[in-house]
């Protein structure tokens, strides 16, 4: 009896142990960066993935510590300050807890003057999936150069890439294609944490701004999410799970052309790929031939609740890792795209045609540039001429990132 409680009593402390990582809010009273807020009047740009290691809000844990400065108004990314509203879609200015919430993704999508008028320091706290473009660091970017104008001062508490610190992945941004869903030349997987790519942004556009990142501690960049023993906060209504971020980056790209069912609408997002029009098995059959690393394809059959090819009898893939450090997400999502044009190119083609410009435009702007384009529209064998697009440019970024790495 006494070996049951033991063991019991252990599986217990394993359910509630510590995480091994401590986050930027973690350590920011702790350690006494708290007093570069003396006598400040002070913003926090937060949502609801604003919480410590034990899920404590980050705005409670400011307002029980303003003892030598004034909370004067909160910011909010888009999605809003309690993660509800939908991609896109316009987020309202509110209060909280007789704060003023000022929205980032309504009228203005940079604070402006006004905005600013009253504030002395921005804290940026919000956790995000370590994409390009992915809106809340691009909220980031937007706030340095505002910040940095008005000699505001920026601190980033930072937060784990949930991918992982090792993945670089997709091209890199052209400037023509520079925009609020990616802002800033790196790739689409950039293997870098919030508060390394806000110090990159600060130096290599030259901005200038007083900026400050309170790194974690214990964070390793083999790490993915779960690695690090944090509860996941769903970033986004489409982001549900940890692992939610790497299948984000594995099919959103195609996602954007409504080709396919990515899963949006089923309870799989970003993890599965199909369409009536699809055989499971010649598909999966097809991209295990190309034997790219840590990865396999399995035939799957759903029916989406909502969204593309509602209540339509689908087939397709599931997308399996087998191997997280090796694994590409942009090399499978091109391979998948490549692969539904050379297998069903009459459907392709048909539902390129019927793409509105708006939609082409948001394809390309996710990808940074027109290229990938092209190659889906001319090459009748893509595949492969997208995923070894701009391979020398990401590595030389590899490169150039070494110098802003915390960790």
């Amino acid at each position: 009896m006494k070996k049951i409680v033991l063991i019991f009593l252990f599986s217990i402390s394993i359910l509630f142990a510590d995480p091994k990582v401590e986050l930027g809010i973690d350590l920011f009273f702790k350690d006494g960066k708290s007093a570069l807020l003396d006598n400040k009047k002070v913003a926090l740009l937060i949502n609801h993935t604003s919480v410590d290691k034990n899920l404590k809000p980050t705005l409670e844990i400011f307002k029980e510590n303003a003892k030598k400065f004034q909370i004067v108004k909160l910011f909010s990314p888009e999605h809003g300050l309690n993660g509800v509203n939908l991609a896109g879609e316009k987020v309202n200015n509110t209060k909280s807890k007789n704060i003023e919430v000022v929205s980032l993704h309504g009228a203005h999508k940079r604070p402006t003057t006004q905005m600013l008028k009253d504030v002395d320091v921005i804290i940026y706290d919000i956790q995000e999936i370590g994409c390009r473009p992915y809106t809340y660091a691009s909220t980031l970017y937007y706030v340095i150069e505002e910040a940095a104008k008005k000699n505001i001062k920026v601190i980033v508490l930072d937060r784990p890439n949930p991918i992982n610190g090792i993945i670089t992945d997709g091209p890199m941004l052209d400037e023509k294609y520079r925009s609020f869903l990616g802002y800033i030349n790196v790739p689409y997987c950039h293997g870098m944490t919030i508060g390394e790519l806000a110090n990159f942004f600060n130096s290599e556009y030259k901005i200038k701004c007083d900026l400050d990142v309170i790194a974690m501690k214990g964070w390793k960049r083999e790490m993915s999410f779960e690695d690090t023993g944090l509860s996941w906060i769903p970033t986004s209504p489409n982001i549900p799970e940890p692992d939610s971020a790497l299948f984000s980056a594995t099919t959103g790209i195609l996602g954007e052309l409504e080709i396919v069912s990515i899963g949006i609408g089923y309870t799989l997002p970003f993890k599965i790929v199909g369409a009536p029009w699809i055989d499971a098995n010649i598909l999966a059959d097809h991209l295990n031939k190309q034997k790219l690393s840590g990865v396999k394809f399995i035939p799957f059959y759903f029916k989406p609740f909502y969204g593309a090819y509602r209540n339509k009898d689908c087939q397709g893939v599931k997308i399996i890792v087998t191997d997280k450090m090796k694994y590409r997400p942009l090399g499978v999502q091109y391979l998948i795209i490549g692969m539904l044009k050379s297998l069903y190119p009459e459907k392709v083609k048909e539902k390129l045609k019927n793409q509105s410009e708006a939609k082409i435009k948001t394809f390309c702007l996710v990808n940074g540039n027109k290229d990938i384009y092209n190659f889906l529209v001319n090459e009748k064998f893509p595949a492969w001429k997208m995923i070894q697009f701009q391979e020398d440019k990401v590595k030389e970024f590899k490169e150039k990132r070494k110098k802003y790495l915390l960790y």
